[in-house]
């Protein structure tokens, strides 16, 4: 397979697009996703990935389908992580539940292109250093420290972003909309279009993409380096992780122990971001997923054997800023 044919890409095309227009009429209405939903929308992609192998084994044999799942499941493994950094971000920037799916929603458009990029040049883009995964490392500690916090005090939600950090920090570059009226990521003020702070939080979505991109696309090219293998079955996985997440949130909405696992398992990845930057042990990848299951397992159990258990919640007196 060292040229694909027009007809493969415009099928992969059709089907990726097909199910992301309709997964947007599905959940146009801002509201948050029920755990019903999150499940049959994970099994939709899930099934669509697969069904993709099956065309790959029509139309090339079964050497290249197993290229293809042997992405397809490296990914899932290796992109796990995106699961809890993007609930980090969320908690971080505050956004409201309903307003999750639409950031996600165009922020896997922008993975769709990354990835992409990333995969055409066949490099993982190490250029921009090592020191901005270890930022990223301790964006994630803090984070899981103040959802810690959050979960403590009784979180609210904020619709005002004045004080806010990503607002005060962005003000010094570009006009900023200090308020979440709607879920446009742009306003127009005076004449001015300035950004909304649930767009501040879309781009923080994306550099989490090409934080991870780091180790997944090259570890996918080191299985086949068939292009088209490698971009379809990174995509399809990435579809497929953006529904398990809205399930993983939504259990977290029923399973009251399960919000302090994510909090650990934060803790663990932005520990091992740390620990590969300064190149103390490089962590497999199915350690990780191991970690990830076993501390997901403790929540659950925790929840149905001590459901009555629920984190005291008081009256909060957080400020948006901090």
């Amino acid at each position: 397979m060292t040229e694909v044919d027009p007809i493969s890409v415009g099928i992969f095309l059709v089907a990726i697009f097909l199910f992301l227009i309709i997964d947007l009429k599905t959940h146009k209405e801002d509201e948050p996703i029920t755990l019903k939903n999150a499940a049959i929308w994970s099994v939709i992609w899930i099934a669509t990935g697969i069904g993709f192998a099956g065309y790959v084994y029509y139309h090339w044999g079964l050497e290249y389908m197993s290229l293809y799942l042997a992405g397809y499941f490296l990914e899932k493994s290796l992109a796990v992580d995106n699961l809890f950094v993007f609930m980090a971000i969320f908690s971080s920037f505050s956004v409201a539940e309903k307003y999750w799916h639409r950031i996600l929603y165009y922020g896997i458009l922008g993975a769709i292109v990354l990835r992409f990029i990333f995969i055409a040049a066949g490099t993982s883009l190490l250029f921009l250093g090592e020191w901005v995964l270890g930022a990223f490392g301790i964006f994630v500690l803090w984070t899981a420290w103040k959802m810690w916090q959050n979960m403590r005090a009784g979180e609210e939600e904020i619709t005002d972003y004045t004080d806010h950090w990503s607002v005060r920090y962005t003000k010094r570059f570009l006009p900023v909309y200090p308020r979440v009226d709607n879920h446009d990521f742009f306003v127009k003020q005076d004449g001015v279009w300035q950004a909304t702070p649930l767009f501040l939080c879309l781009v923080c979505i994306e550099v989490a993409d090409v934080m991870f991109a780091f180790d997944s696309v090259p570890a996918i090219i080191a299985i086949t380096q068939v292009p088209f293998l490698v971009y379809t079955s990174n995509i399809f996985a990435i579809l497929g992780l953006r529904s398990l997440f809205f399930l993983l949130a939504a259990a977290k909405r029923i399973l009251v122990h399960l919000e302090k696992a994510v909090i650990g398992i934060l803790a663990y990845i932005g520990i091992k971001m740390l620990l590969m930057v300064f190149h103390v042990i490089h962590i497999p990848a199915m350690i990780s997923l191991a970690v990830v299951l076993g501390g997901l397992a403790i929540g659950v159990l925790a929840s149905l054997l001590f459901p009555g258990n629920s984190p005291e919640t008081a009256a909060p007196e957080t400020d948006p800023g901090s």
